[in-house]
């Protein structure tokens, strides 16, 4: 078993992550490409959500806006990370979105290229702050995969009654952390397939008030060390969601904490960390892949989840293995990078259109392809959303909603199939696994 690296840190474990099983409950249909992709002219992929601070989505002027890692289309999809910028998208409605171009216009953010993070409006300034992932430096002739949190302050949301939404600057961008080495491996300590330090969500605890920014990380491990009972192939599977201290007017104040949840021996990517707050419980979701589990596990590239009755746990993973959304198994990479949010009395989750039509155990096999049906293959917009029911520690998929629709907060959703029979047989059981529109 693990060693804990901190006495505030829950572990995940080899013996939850054996539990791992697809079932009707926890598997999406499959996805079939939409008539219109979101963006004509360029790949979107990880998304997010405009929020307030304190975790609504913000409505201004009656537009919602998600920002989006965004490349140009006419570029392969397999190198869509390496130049990876900031786009924005706005709708009256949550279910058609117009391209509003990049966030920071003509402006440089840090790092060669830009990954995920987290974007909140404040609704009594009209201010923005954009917390992102810095990858590599900008000017570099090689890229590098150097990771640092960033956050970009000083820009505001205009909305304008002819020309739509827009991003204004000026914008200020600065480092928010680097990894310690003690509580998150720096990049020179790594010893596995993939290093993190990434991917910073910004989030208000509901019930103290204070302000953290959540993100995804590695927990060093020693050589030597007697964790994954001393295996030193395990030990390279080191994920961690880690956690800093931030604060309500300084966009750059940023203290590190130890990690709420460490995946030594278990996994080594615990992506895009994000806690949805509901009836006094934490739910922090994760995204992950099959590849990142380590030797002896069988995981998938899923959405993973864990519920604690304090943002510091401890956490139990949800459904008992943490598994809480994946793809089917003839489409195992057809989505990925789910972000759950609370509508009502459920929460729903988005995510991007990966590879589709494509059932090999490995994306490694897409390069095999010729790049026309690699382009084919690839979807580059936003997925079908999936409606979550959530009892306690259970979760369960009720239904989904077309590519794209982010409901509006108060928009009512269409009763699934199961709640149909249910009303119609005079009783109103919990719905499972129902997959009506």
């Amino acid at each position: 078993m693990s060693e804990r690296p901190s006495l505030d840190t829950t572990a995940w474990t080899r013996e939850h992550a054996h539990g791992i099983e697809r079932t009707d409950d926890n598997t999406a249909p499959i996805i079939y490409p939409p008539a219109e992709k979101t963006d004509p002219d360029n790949h979107i992929w990880d998304t997010w959500l405009l929020r307030t601070p304190g975790g609504e989505i913000a409505e201004v002027n009656g537009y919602r806006v998600i920002v989006a890692l965004s490349a140009p289309n006419d570029l392969l999809p397999g190198k869509r990370h390496d130049v990876a910028t900031h786009r924005f998208y706005y709708s009256t409605d949550g279910r058609q979105w117009t391209p509003g171009g990049r966030v920071f216009g003509d402006t440089d953010p840090l790092g060669s290229r830009q990954w995920a993070g987290s974007a909140i409006y404040d609704p009594s300034t009209g201010a923005v702050s954009l917390y992102y992932t810095a990858a590599g430096s900008r000017g570099e002739d090689e890229l590098s995969y150097t990771q640092r949190l960033a956050v970009a302050h000083g820009g505001s949301l205009v909305v304008d009654e002819d020309d739509g939404v827009s991003f204004e600057g000026p914008w200020t961008h600065d480092t928010l952390a680097r990894p310690d080495g003690e509580w998150y491996e720096r990049e020179e300590q790594s010893r596995g397939m993939i290093y993190t330090f990434r991917d910073p969500w910004y989030f208000e605890d509901p019930e103290t008030g204070e302000a953290y920014v959540l993100f995804e990380g590695n927990t060093p491990v020693p050589e030597g060390s007697e964790a994954c009972d001393g295996d030193p192939v395990q030990q390279e599977f080191n994920g961690s969601v880690g956690i800093a201290r931030a604060a309500h007017d300084e966009p750059t104040a940023c203290e590190l904490l130890p990690p709420l949840i460490d995946g030594v021996c278990v996994n080594q990517e615990l992506e895009r960390p994000h806690v949805v707050y509901r009836d006094g419980t934490y739910y922090l979701f994760i995204a992950s892949h099959k590849h990142t589990f380590a030797p002896g596990l069988d995981g998938y590239d899923a959405l993973y989840g864990f519920a604690a009755d304090a943002l510091f746990g401890e956490y139990e993973p949800l459904n008992g293995s943490g598994l809480v959304l994946t793809n089917p198994a003839n489409a195992p990479f057809q989505a990925y990078s789910w972000l759950a949010y609370g509508h009502r009395d459920e929460i729903l989750v988005t995510s991007f259109f990966n590879y589709y039509d494509y059932d090999r155990p490995s994306l490694d096999d897409v390069g095999l392809f010729p790049e026309p049906e690699q382009f084919r293959r690839f979807g580059g917009t936003l997925a079908p959303t999936v409606r979550l029911g959530v009892d306690g520690h259970e979760t369960w998929i009720r239904g989904t909603l077309d590519h794209g629709h982010l409901p509006t907060r108060d928009e009512e959703l269409p009763e699934t199939i199961d709640e149909r029979i249910g009303r119609l047989r005079g009783g109103h059981d919990r719905d499972r696994g129902g997959y009506g529109h």
